[in-house]
C-alpha cells in the first residue's frame, strides 16, 4: 500500500469468494434486519458470475408513515446474478436483480464498460441500467395495485493514478425516472379547522417525471505508514427542485496481516422539493403536493468504523485466506421544515405548523464473513 505507479496494471477480475452477511438498521420507527450469501467464482482469468441472495425483514414505519397508518412488516427478498468478462485492458459487466416485497416488485438491468488506457494510468468507465417497479398498496390482507415506475440510469466515470501515493476519480449519473413515484402509504396534511386537530389529511399526489444528476469526486491518498486517507464531495440535483450535497472523510490503517481498521465521517445537506409542506394551506392546494420527509429540507451526520480481522491470513487448505468484518454506523437525521405531529397537538399546546421540527437517530450494524478461493 505504499504506491501506486508500481502496481499498475490492465484490469483484474476480483478473487473467488463467499460471503454470509448480516445487516441490522434501527431508527426513526423502522427495524429492518438482513442476512444474505455470496458466491463469487472466475475462469480462466477472463470470465467469472457472481450471484447472491438477500433477505430482509421490515417492521414498524417512518414517521410520516405512522401519523395515518399502522405498523408494517413485510419481507423483501432479491436475487442478483453478475457477469464480467476482460478481453485484454477492457472489462465488460452485466447484470441483473429482482426484488420482491408484498406491495412491491422491482426488476433491473445494468451494463458498464471499463477500458484502462495510458499505461494503466488511467481508466475510464460508462454504464447503463434499466428498472421497472410495480407499486401496489397493501390493507390487510386486501393487496391494490397503484402503479409502474420505468427507471433508466446512465454513468461515466473517470480514474486517474495522479502520482505514486495519489488517485482520484469523477463520476456523473443522470437517472430519469417515469410513472407512479409517490408512496401510497403517505398522506400529506393541510389546516381544517373544521378538525379537532386543526388540520387534516389527502393523499400526496408527485409529478410523473423525475430527472437527477449526481457528480461525484474522489481522491484516496496513501500514506508512508501503508495507511491511506480518502475524501469524496458528491453534488446532486433533479427537477424536483432538490439539491445535495454530500462529504466523507475517511481514514485506513492495517496492522501486520491480521487487521484493517477503518472510520469515517459523513455530512449530508439538502434542500426540500419544490411541491413539499409540512402543512399546505388548504385541501388541494396545488397541483403537485408531498410531505414525505425524504422530499423536506434536511441534515444528517454519520460517524463509522470497520475493523476486518483475518483469521486465516497463510490460507487453508484449498483457500486463500478467510476474514470477518463488522461495520457499524451511528446517524443523526435532523429536518428544517418537517414536524413531529404523531405526538403533538392542539391538546398538547401545540397549533397547527408549530410543533417541534422531527429529528432522530439511527445505528446500522453489518458483519460479514468472507472465504477467498
Amino acid at each position: 500500500m505504499t504506491g501506486l505507479a508500481g502496481t499498475a496494471r490492465a484490469a483484474v477480475l476480483p478473487d473467488d469468494r463467499a460471503d454470509v452477511f448480516y445487516s441490522s438498521y434501527k431508527g426513526g420507527g423502522m427495524d429492518i434486519k438482513g442476512k444474505s450469501i455470496l458466491v463469487r467464482k472466475k475462469f480462466a482469468e477472463t470470465f467469472s458470475v457472481q450471484g447472491q441472495y438477500f433477505v430482509d425483514t421490515v417492521s414498524g414505519a417512518s414517521i410520516d408513515v405512522l401519523s395515518n397508518a399502522s405498523v408494517i412488516k413485510d419481507e423483501r427478498k432479491q436475487k442478483n446474478i453478475d457477469f464480467d468478462y476482460i478481453r485484454g485492458k477492457t472489462q465488460y459487466s452485466l447484470g441483473y436483480s429482482n426484488s420482491k416485497e408484498t406491495d412491491y416488485i422491482s426488476d433491473n438491468v445494468h451494463f458498464s464498460l471499463s477500458q484502462d488506457m495510458f499505461g494503466d494510468l488511467t481508466t475510464v468507465t460508462i454504464g447503463a441500467a434499466r428498472g421497472w417497479d410495480k407499486i401496489s398498496q397493501r390493507s390487510g390482507l386486501l393487496i391494490t395495485p397503484k402503479g409502474r415506475a420505468d427507471r433508466r440510469s446512465y454513468n461515466a466515470g473517470l480514474s486517474q493514478v495522479v502520482t505514486k501515493d495519489l488517485i482520484g476519480s469523477v463520476t456523473v449519473e443522470v437517472i430519469t425516472d417515469e410513472g407512479f413515484l409517490n408512496n401510497p402509504y403517505r398522506f400529506t396534511r393541510f389546516l381544517d379547522p373544521t378538525d379537532g386537530r386543526g388540520w387534516n389529511l389527502e393523499p400526496e399526489v408527485y409529478p410523473a417525471t423525475r430527472t437527477s444528476t449526481a457528480v461525484t469526486t474522489r481522491a484516496k491518498y496513501y500514506l508512508w505508514y501503508r495507511a491511506a486517507a480518502s475524501a469524496s464531495y458528491r453534488f446532486f440535483t433533479d427537477t424536483w427542485g432538490i439539491r445535495g450535497n454530500t462529504l466523507e472523510l475517511g481514514y485506513t490503517h492495517p496492522i501486520a496481516n491480521r487487521w484493517i481498521l477503518e472510520g469515517r465521517v459523513r455530512l449530508y445537506k439538502q434542500g426540500h422539493a419544490n411541491f413539499y409542506s409540512d402543512l399546505f394551506p388548504r385541501r388541494d392546494a396545488q397541483n403537485f403536493i408531498g410531505r414525505d420527509k425524504d422530499l423536506a429540507a434536511s441534515r444528517n451526520t454519520t460517524i463509522g468504523a470497520k475493523a476486518t480481522y483475518a483469521f486465516l491470513p497463510d490460507g487453508w487448505k484449498f483457500f486463500k485466506r478467510g476474514t470477518v468484518t463488522v461495520d457499524l454506523s451511528r446517524i443523526q437525521f435532523k429536518y428544517d421544515d418537517f414536524r413531529d405531529i404523531k405526538d403533538y397537538g392542539i391538546a398538547n399546546g401545540f397549533a397547527p405548523g408549530a410543533e417541534p421540527l422531527y429529528k432522530f437517530n439511527a445505528t446500522i450494524l453489518q458483519i460479514y464473513a468472507s472465504m477467498f478461493f
